[in-house]
């Protein structure tokens, strides 16, 4: 062929890369196993960038030790960590809230009936001992927030007794 001035192109010149796949491309072809986020595709169990362009790189990460391995125990902190529903979250959460919303009336109260300021509240061994010996004893606030903030319903819960046993 060369004698006609026809060159014969080699098949080893043509470039066998995919120019047009995206990373969410791939991502849809090959379901859960990656995941796409800033243009790269991610392994999801590895974590790992691949280079979406050749689905040969992908295949051969994905048949791989390492991989095998990380997918394992991937799956198995997952099937570990179920996922909670948000309602049990709000429940647990507001659970503590309330409990500690307690801890600290109650430290209001104590320190009011015992004619100790709140300032004390905030000296290091008061709050060493709290944090210590209390529990959620370290989620009490400074004294100019107790002041503000959990004396005033110390003072009316304090006024409708009163006013209840002078009835």
């Amino acid at each position: 062929m060369e004698r006609l001035g026809v060159k014969a192109t080699p098949s080893h010149n043509r470039s066998k890369t995919a120019l047009y796949v995206t990373p969410q491309d791939r991502v849809t072809e090959f379901g859960s196993e990656l995941h796409e986020d800033g243009g790269k595709l991610f392994c999801t169990s590895c974590n790992m960038v691949l280079n979406h362009v050749r689905k040969s790189a992908i295949n051969d990460h994905l048949k791989s030790k390492t991989h095998t391995k990380r997918k394992a125990e991937f799956e198995e902190q997952s099937v570990r960590k179920k996922p909670r529903a948000l309602t049990a979250s709000l429940q647990c959460n507001s659970a503590t809230q309330t409990e500690k919303i307690s801890v600290i009336q109650d430290f209001v109260k104590m320190c009011l009936e015992a004619n100790i300021p709140l300032e004390k509240a905030d000296h290091p061994s008061v709050r060493a001992f709290l944090s210590r010996h209390v529990k959620n004893g370290s989620s009490i606030p400074q004294s100019d927030q107790l002041r503000k903030t959990y004396l005033p319903d110390g003072y009316e819960n304090e006024n409708q007794l009163l006013s209840m046993q002078d009835c």
